[in-house]
């Protein structure tokens, strides 16, 4: 019988169920946490951009976190878990340019439909600490946090070389360039670069912290920590200077400072300032540095120009010639390095193009790979440390111990450089936080005074290009410090400001004097448990680790340094071959699907499909088995609670199911811990089939019967709340199931060598019958193994390696002779051994199983223990594999 003839009598209504249920939540404040709870569990999910439509793509991540923090609540937590809008931001300022509309406009429009969607999916949020990040009571702060950064030298206004999107029409930081080929994230255009002024955040300053402390956050998935690393950059190294002809002095960092003396030319970036300087007098130069910053693509990466100019190498003395190359970038080092051919590839290819000599400093030691004679160093560099040679009195030292010696010898200094590159929060568009400050023709840039924030937005008015500069009776005012007329800053904020703080907020949303009580916030953090997208991991997740430190610093907070101690990425839904999205047209939306068949139904197969950091597809088969299996657990216990189901008493079936039932609880637990929802909500389906066997079986226990359904529906609860109420409700259960105590126990002692041995038994029986063709066994005989074999076996695993000496040394086994020697033999050469139960224990978990074994093969079943089953039977049993005699 299929589950869903099963629940063909009694079927729930989910129209019916959710609003109702939804309701009592609300009524009774159930998600709702008071300011003074002690260090809640903080359950967060990354918060949305309020695009207006989702899909069950978007829901599955809100899903997850709702699933934790129900679970968590049932587990007696106070639990925080806030909602609220990342609402600045470009393609609200895209939409509103489309559709004539203003951004605020639309922004509030999407954000009350995806509040809708949510609310119909019962997100258990507690709204009343909603945040909106576009709402000034909100992004005051993001202006305040603008001033306290600038007072303490965090923020900067820099003159550097930047990426452009002429799509957007906006600066991006570097995190917000993807991919080889550089477009932008939000909208695929190529990048371009413009030399700009620009407001910076001073990220290098937290680098080697936000780096180093990526080894203690054991709570992240490595692969999140590893794209940090490798984005943050840290490399050990010096720096030294090399004066060239042009009079100036110039540092490079470098890591191999045991290979200066092969140094055969200096290299600049076509950005670094002597370069530019050289291309002031230099045509040549000047036209190379013109085509690198223009014609980037199509320079090879050997490309370069000699300067007529040359550097001197300290360790030789020797002049070595200048180029401008394009494989040396401003950004990485110095901006400029002294070149080896012989020990670096770039340098390498770059010499060869160039004709410019290859010396050899370093060489193999004895105990290398490769012998010294078959290094080649003009054919190929060769890049592995060694012993130097051609390097003077260094002769013979190893790489490591000259780059010690050569750091005094040369003047150099022991630096550590990051890849990280400071944050340019600058952006020129009108749908973000206005930067606090005016350019005043006499006093420069002035912050906007603290009781005069927060600056707001003028009224929206599309135009091209930088819509606030546009707006000049806005942008008109006067200076703070000497009165005279000034103007507004004109770029917003990026609007990853927004989001690297908002957690905080959730705290305490309505404070009016701070953005958040530093007491309480210090209380609460870090989030416990933060869930979303792996494509945030080296933008907001290093900004807000950033942000955190800071405030900090700033004695805001008591520590913790880091904002989030655990989190999960989550992976994504599929449909058709393809993550769901609305621009393929694949998507399901929350609405139609939660109108047939629920939101328990969505949610279910959401989180019972794979686990949450897996993708995985999105099927109509999928949905309608996860609603088949809540009307089976509906329909199983809507009987019981109408007293359809005849009870009596089941002796040891009554003691298996049990056993069965602690046995689930403490898995699911274990599984909802670690997130497995998938593993957990097996177990739950295993326990529901387990329970209609009991009822066609026996006349079962009301006790047992009533303790598992209630047992499945607590297990339930955070995945499928509606239905869970529901049947709480069925089952007279006090108050609410979302406040229900989680049926948090311990499996019972020996419970999974007592389900191995009754699963093996069980297959063991299986393939009896099939390969003795037996079509009607009518009487199974189980014997399990005597004593003795469990002694042998014992010291079997203590033995070292003398397993048959080790067994024939002891007076007891000896009197069983050859058939002892013979066992003994058995376990040579064996390493592992599982955990096993005691003859009289298994006889015992074998016999509270019988059940299973008659209904599944419809045969008298006897149990037998060692001292009363015949004794060829008993001969072929071993410790944790009865023998097994079957009958037609």
């Amino acid at each position: 019988m299929s589950e869903a003839d099963e629940t063909d009598d009694r079927r729930f209504d989910h129209t019916a169920i959710e609003s109702k249920w939804q309701q009592a939540w609300d009524d009774q404040e159930v998600f709702r946490i008071e300011d003074d709870a002690d260090d809640p569990e903080y359950v967060l999910a990354m918060f949305p951009y309020p695009s207006g439509e989702m899909h069950m793509g978007h829901v599955r991540n809100y899903a997850i976190t709702d699933a934790f923090a129900r679970f968590k609540r049932m587990q007696g937590e106070s639990v925080l878990h806030p909602m609220g809008w990342d609402s600045f931001g470009l393609p609200a300022e895209n939409a509103a340019n489309e559709r004539d509309v203003d951004p605020r406009g639309w922004t509030m429009d999407c954000i009350a439909n995806m509040k809708d969607q949510m609310e119909l999916m019962g997100l258990g949020f507690d709204w009343d600490r909603e945040v909106t990040t576009c709402e000034p009571e909100y992004f005051q702060w993001n202006q305040w946090f603008f001033q306290q950064f600038y007072d303490e030298g965090i923020v900067e206004r820099q003159t550097a070389e930047l990426n452009w999107c002429p799509d957007c029409e906006t600066v991006l930081a570097d995190e917000n360039v993807k991919g080889d080929n550089e477009e932008c994230w939000r909208c695929d255009t190529p990048i371009e670069r413009r030399d700009m002024d620009q407001w910076f955040f001073t990220t290098t300053d937290y680098a080697e912290e936000l780096y180093d402390s990526l080894d203690e956050m054991d709570g992240w998935p490595e692969n999140v920590r590893e794209m940090q690393r490798n984005w943050i950059g840290k490399q050990e190294g010096a720096s030294v200077s090399f004066d060239l002809t042009t009079g100036d002095s110039v540092d490079i960092f470098t890591t191999r400072l045991d290979t200066i003396y092969g140094a055969t030319f200096f290299a600049l970036s076509p950005g670094h300032e002597v370069a530019e300087q050289i291309a002031e007098d230099n045509d040549d130069v000047a036209d190379y540095i013109h085509r690198a910053e223009h014609e980037d693509d199509e320079l090879a990466q050997t490309s370069g120009v000699f300067t007529g100019e040359y550097a001197t190498n300290p360790a030789t003395g020797e002049e070595i010639p200048v180029y401008v190359a394009d494989y040396v970038l401003e950004d990485i080092g110095t901006g400029a390095l002294y070149a080896v051919p012989a020990h670096d590839d770039r340098d390498h290819a770059f010499a060869r193009e160039h004709d410019i000599p290859i010396e050899q400093v370093v060489e193999p030691t004895d105990d290398a790979e490769i012998d010294p004679a078959d290094v080649a160093v003009e054919e190929q560099a060769y890049t592995e440390d060694g012993l130097l040679v051609n390097s003077g009195e260094f002769d013979g030292l190893t790489s490591e111990e000259a780059r010690e010696r050569f750091v005094e010898r040369f003047d150099g200094e022991f630096r550590t450089a990051h890849s990280l590159r400071d944050w340019c929060i600058s952006r020129q568009r009108y749908w973000g936080t206005p930067i606090p400050f005016v350019e005043c023709p006499d006093c420069g840039y002035v912050p906007v005074p603290e009781e005069d924030l927060p600056v707001e937005l003028p009224e929206f008015v599309q135009t091209t290009g930088n819509p606030l500069d546009a707006a000049q009776e806005w942008k008109e005012t006067t200076c703070p410090d000497c009165g005279g007329p000034a103007e507004r800053e004109t770029d917003t904020m990026d609007t990853f400001v927004d989001s690297s703080w908002y957690f905080l907020r959730y705290i305490s949303p309505d404070m009016e004097e701070t953005p958040f009580d530093s007491e309480q916030a210090s209380d609460w953090m870090p989030v416990d448990q933060y869930v979303g997208g792996i494509e945030h991991a080296t933008m907001h997740l290093i900004y807000s680790r950033f942000f955190t430190k800071v405030l900090d610093d700033l004695e805001m907070l008591d520590g913790p340094r880091e904002p989030f101690e655990n989190l999960l990425t989550q992976g994504m839904v599929r449909k058709e071959g393809a993550a769901m999205s609305s621009s393929t047209g694949n998507v399901v939306s929350p609405r139609p699907f939660v109108e047939q068949y629920g939101a328990d139904t969505g949610r279910l197969f959401m989180l019972d499909a794979a686990q949450p950091e897996k993708d995985f597809d999105w099927t109509a088969e999928g949905a309608q088995s996860s609603h088949d299996f809540l009307q089976n657990v509906y329909s199983l216990t809507a009987d019981f609670a109408a007293g359809e189901v005849e009870t009596g008493a089941g002796g040891n079936v009554d003691d298996y199911l049990g056993r069965e039932i602690r046995a689930t609880a403490a898995t699911a637990t274990e599984e909802f811990e670690q997130f497995r929802f998938n593993h957990a909500l097996q177990a739950v389906r295993d326990l529901v089939s387990l329970l209609r066997r009991y009822i066609e079986a026996t006349e079962p226990s009301e006790a047992i019967l009533e303790n598992g359904l209630s047992t499945v529906t607590r297990l339930l609860a955070p995945v499928a709340p509606h239905v869970a109420e529901e049947l709480w409700e069925l089952l007279d259960g006090d108050g609410l199931v979302a406040e229900a105590d989680w049926p948090n126990i311990d499996k019972p002692e020996g419970y999974a060598v007592e389900r191995r041995l009754i699963e093996n038994t069980r297959e063991d029986i299986r393939d009896i019958i099939d390969v003795a063709d037996i079509e009607d066994p009518t009487h199974i005989e189980i014997a399990v193994a005597p004593a003795w074999k469990h002694r042998v076996r014992e010291l079997a695993e203590e033995a070292d390696g003398d397993v048959v000496g080790a067994v024939m040394s002891d007076g007891e086994l000896r009197e069983h002779g050859e058939a002892a020697a013979d066992f003994a033999k058995e376990f040579i050469g064996q390493e592992h051994f599982d955990d096993q139960l005691p003859p009289a224990e298994e006889a015992a978990a074998l016999d509270r199983a019988t059940w299973l074994v008659e209904r599944e093969f419809d045969a008298e079943v006897d149990i037998h223990d060692a001292e009363d089953a015949p004794d060829d039977l008993v001969a072929k049993a071993t410790p944790g594999r009865p023998a097994i005699n079957i009958e037609e």
